[in-house]
């Protein structure tokens, strides 16, 4: 497969992302500016944006704060596309070789990861302080118990919540990580998913994890070191100057200074309509965060994960030593590059390791622990996983033999997503303005237009109306379009159970692809086997 690193190049100073543009489109495959930059130019390009509003440009469109998601534009070179799923015929695995038995909706797409039962292989989260995530909470939380999965509530939530009670600098009391938990608990089953409470420097220096453990009666508490859209802290815009003062008091860093008079006026004018807010970046210490993890299980944690980022290789082999000894349960490991909130436009591009590549240096750290015997924790994946075909090959890749080392996969755009447009077309069908073409091929209503409402309204009786249609969106994506879709691709496969998939059910589909997971060309696969057979 040829390289694709100059067309990336053509876009660098024209991004969706930031909302600017160049005037022509055969831009300069080494600067992307135009080839004949003009005065009299009417577009916004990465220059010019920078010229009029500095450090604005380095984030996705500030307007769009809290009601938008955003990724990295660039192509890494290598993706989940560059693997194929083989296909099977004569060999049936996880259930008994009968064509009236072994029927795609028999297939398992369970799984366990960190001793919490999923009904599909989906983390969802982490759905942090970003406004995006507390306007969509009921959908996300609800949905996820629907479905069977886990929803994470990201950091900084108690430290961004103007209501929340602090003594002694510490968390006594949060209506907004209550409300969060509790959405989620309405609809749990008590056995499938679970919720997570993330915590960052911040969330600890306030004591988040003691709260949500001892008034919230949480059981999992997970540890963040980053994530794949950016290496520093946790970013949010801030548009009431009384909230920005709030939060520098509290701790956070607050950018520009709220409490500067000139900054004040200025914000009053319009020269800037919002503020950022920034955590702290983390530092950690081997013997600190053994400590750490022994010390949260004698609060009372029943589970205890790490969230870390898609940091250099050095620092994947230190992150999975220090697992190990500390025994954290699960790990997850955030692959370049898309965020939830207000990850930089140019980390997100040209910063960390893209997810296929960072998979392969985890597992490699993975089995060397495992020959030494140590202990390794459940592996999950994230960065840019939409779809089961993603998913699939994500675990097939990590089974050497002995099942999958990688137990499921972290969403976090896409949930939103999902949430997002349920909650647009809602609005649409309240205001009789849906699209003539999606409501005359679906319905003009929400129980028209969701598929998954008659399944749901049988399950849940009365219940049903306290379900928000956004969580009906998100389990209709997660259960009927990505479980269902997994169910399918197992059985071509041949292969009953989500855990007996392997890298023998891949192939590469270009040398690159081969060279960095060791999985053969497809031209390559099974040769010997075809002599074999044959003679």
């Amino acid at each position: 497969m040829p390289e694709r690193v100059n067309r990336n190049s053509a876009y660098l100073n024209g991004k969706s992302t930031t909302g600017t543009q160049t005037r022509v489109r055969d831009t300069s495959p080494t600067s992307g500016m135009c080839p004949i930059c003009i005065r009299d130019c009417p577009f916004l390009c990465e220059i010019s944006l920078s010229a009029f509003r500095g450090r604005e440009a380095l984030y996705p469109e500030p307007l769009q704060f809290g009601y938008s998601t955003a990724g990295a534009l660039k192509d890494f070179g290598l993706d989940w596309s560059h693997l194929n799923i083989q296909a099977n015929l004569f060999e049936v695995h996880g259930i008994e070789a009968d064509s009236d038995v072994a029927l795609f909706h028999n297939a398992d797409v369970s799984t366990e990861v960190a001793g919490i039962p999923l009904k599909v292989p989906i983390l969802t989260g982490a759905f942090g302080s970003t406004e995006v995530a507390r306007l969509n909470w009921d959908g996300l939380a609800i949905g996820a118990a629907l479905a069977g999965a886990v929803v994470t509530i990201g950091e900084n939530v108690c430290g961004m919540d103007r209501e929340s009670k602090i003594a002694g600098g510490k968390i006594t009391e949060s209506k907004e990580l209550k409300r969060r938990v509790e959405a989620f608990r309405k609809f749990w089953d008590g056995k499938y998913g679970e919720v997570v409470v993330q915590t960052n420097v911040e969330d600890q220096r306030l004591g988040i994890d003691v709260y949500a453990l001892s008034k919230l009666e949480v059981n999992v508490i997970e540890r963040k070191w980053g994530q794949g859209a950016k290496a520093i802290g946790g970013e949010v815009r801030i548009r009431n100057l009384e909230k920005a003062i709030m939060l520098k008091k509290r701790g956070y860093i607050v950018i520009p200074d709220p409490e500067d008079p000139t900054v004040q006026q200025a914000f009053k004018e319009g020269v800037f309509k919002s503020f950022e807010r920034h955590s702290r970046v983390g530092m950690p210490k081997h013997r600190e965060f053994v400590e750490d993890i022994e010390w949260l299980r004698q609060q009372g944690a029943k589970h205890v994960i790490l969230k870390t980022g898609a940091y250099r290789p050095s620092a994947v082999a230190y992150t999975m030593k220090m697992a190990s000894e500390a025994k954290i349960e699960a790990i997850t490991f955030d692959g370049a590059g898309g965020g939830t909130g207000m990850s930089p436009v140019p980390m997100m591009d040209e910063m960390s390791i893209p997810t296929v590549y960072l998979e392969t240096m985890v597992l490699k750290c993975a089995r060397i622990l495992e020959k030494k015997g140590r202990h390794v924790p459940d592996l999950v994946m994230a960065g840019g996983f939409i779809a089961e075909t993603q998913i699939l090959k994500a675990m097939a890749m990590s089974n050497y033999g002995n099942g999958p080392l990688v137990k499921a996969v972290l969403m976090g755009r896409s949930p939103l997503t999902a949430v997002m447009k349920a909650n647009y077309f809602s609005q649409l069908a309240e205001e009789g303005k849906l699209p003539r073409s999606f409501a005359e091929r679906y319905g003009k209503t929400p129980d028209k237009y969701y598929i998954a409402a008659p399944k749901l309204k049988e399950e849940y009786g009365e219940r049903f109306k306290d379900i928000p249609w956004e969580a009906v969106a998100l389990y209709t994506y997660l259960q009927e379009r990505v479980g269902v879709g997994l169910m399918q691709l197992l059985a071509g496969a041949r292969k009953w159970k989500l855990n007996l998939v392997n890298r023998n059910d891949l192939m590469s589909l270009s040398e690159r692809a081969s060279k960095v997971t060791g999985i053969p060309l497809a031209e390559e696969v099974e040769q010997d086997q075809i002599e074999r057979i044959l003679d």
